[in-house]
């Protein structure tokens, strides 16, 4: 008996002292690896962590595709760049790039916002010195903002100023590629709430800003001006540099400098209808026009082999070798079709060339019920015949061309389609 109370008295000992060990080791082995302060938080400085590429140029490219069918893209242009140096300190932060913030007492942080958006960081990476994060595209950048990032930990809550700039203006959507003296056009993207004017790159000439948001900005075009295509030239404010610039790579074309065929609701240049069917010829409605309150209607009977088009028997149109691209408008019937565009010069003629027969170039891919916007780059007619090619070859039998026309390929169960054309030109 005397043996075991003896026993009893040291596991009594023993306990605590184990209870303690397994605290220290708790302690020592913390899953952050280090032992979170608790004092108020601050915050010393917000520096980059890597070489960062700041107010660079976002821009659209446009590409056609073998129908001439555009598609534009972002990406950023490296021409257009501001290297920052490693761990650079800065008070201002771009979208998408990434940033540590320096202090003390950073270890127990529960929350960082900026502009009252809560940012995602790492756990993993934090230490009672540092947070790295990464400032998400959603975080509001028009002014005037609140422009602080607050950090809250177990322990306090420290606020530092800190802003976040504008992107560049980028466009994604434009309501028109076309302009002419004083009309208007609607561009859809981010970033135009900072913007303070808007240029035609290749003359300087001033587009007016008729109103604007952060994602949409009306324009107006001048009365007069001497380009043919120009890309949009923007200055913003970009944090304290008030005369940042982008430019789009979305062209716009000035429809008073270029060879119209249909534009301003009518025929021009001595073209007019040249179809077999009807309804066709210019017809009034806006919701059959692109750009005013007329289109060219092209009618295609059910099961036909159709085409539908225009002509200009005299003085007809003859090579210039300063059209770059025939663009046009399109808006589609009840189902997606494939056009094959023919012209009385052209390789094929003025006739029915069928799908398989027709060279890249002449395939227009035309979606149902929609507008869809076609610029084919030209080639000269001496051009030898390709196949593959996707250059159009518009005066390849001779000068000077008298017609232009659309041919559909009948095909089992059509039905009768109308389609109609707007802003027909060649754009030097």
């Amino acid at each position: 008996m005397k043996k075991e109370i003896q026993l009893s008295k040291i596991y009594y000992w023993i306990l605590p002292a184990l209870v303690v060990f397994g605290m220290a080791s708790c302690k020592k082995d913390n899953s952050l690896g280090f032992t979170p302060g608790t004092g108020a938080p601050t915050v010393a400085n917000v520096k980059t962590i890597s070489k960062t590429i700041l107010d660079t140029v976002t821009q659209l490219t446009t590409t056609y595709n073998s129908s001439g069918v555009v598609t534009i893209d972002t990406f950023v242009n490296m021409n257009h760049r501001t290297l920052m140096a490693f761990d650079s300190t800065t008070v201002t932060g771009n979208l998408g790039n990434i940033y540590v913030v320096n202090g003390t007492n950073l270890g127990s942080a529960t929350k960082l916002t900026i502009n009252g958006v809560t940012i995602y960081f790492n756990r993993a990476l934090i230490t009672d010195n540092s947070i790295i994060f990464t400032i998400p595209t959603n975080v509001p950048y028009v002014q005037p903002q609140s422009n602080v990032m607050i950090i809250t930990t177990l322990h306090g809550t420290v606020t530092y100023k800190f802003t976040v700039l504008p992107p560049p203006p980028t466009i994604t959507e434009v309501s028109d590629f076309d302009f002419w003296a004083n009309s208007q056009i609607s561009i859809i993207g981010k970033g135009f709430a900072s913007v303070s004017s808007v240029k035609l790159k290749t003359t300087g000439d001033a587009m007016t800003i008729v109103s604007q948001t952060d994602t949409t900005m009306v324009l107006k075009a001048p009365s007069a001006s001497t380009t043919t295509e120009s890309p949009l030239l923007f200055t913003f404010t970009s944090g304290a540099n008030t005369g940042a610039t982008a430019t789009s790579s979305a062209v716009f074309n000035d429809l008073d400098n270029a060879y119209t065929i249909v534009f301003n609701n009518s025929f021009q240049n001595a073209w007019g209808d040249n179809s077999w069917s009807g309804p066709s010829g210019i017809q009034s409605g806006t919701a059959h026009a692109a750009g005013g309150t007329a289109s060219a209607e092209a009618h295609y009977p059910a099961g036909a082999w159709q085409i539908e088009g225009w002509a200009n028997w005299y003085p007809s149109m003859p090579y210039d070798p300063s059209y770059k691209f025939l663009t046009f408008w399109v808006k589609g019937g009840t189902v997606t079709h494939q056009l094959v565009l023919v012209g009385d010069q052209m390789v094929g003629g003025y006739g029915q060339v069928q799908n398989a027969n027709a060279y890249a170039a002449q395939l227009v891919t035309v979606p149902a019920k929609v507008w869809t916007f076609v610029k084919i780059p030209l080639t000269a007619p001496a051009t030898a015949f390709d196949k593959n090619s996707t250059l159009l070859n518009y005066w390849a039998n001779g000068s000077p061309a008298k017609q232009m026309g659309f041919f559909l390929q009948g095909q089992s169960g059509d039905v009768d389609e109308n389609m109609f054309f707007d802003e027909v030109a060649f754009v030097k």
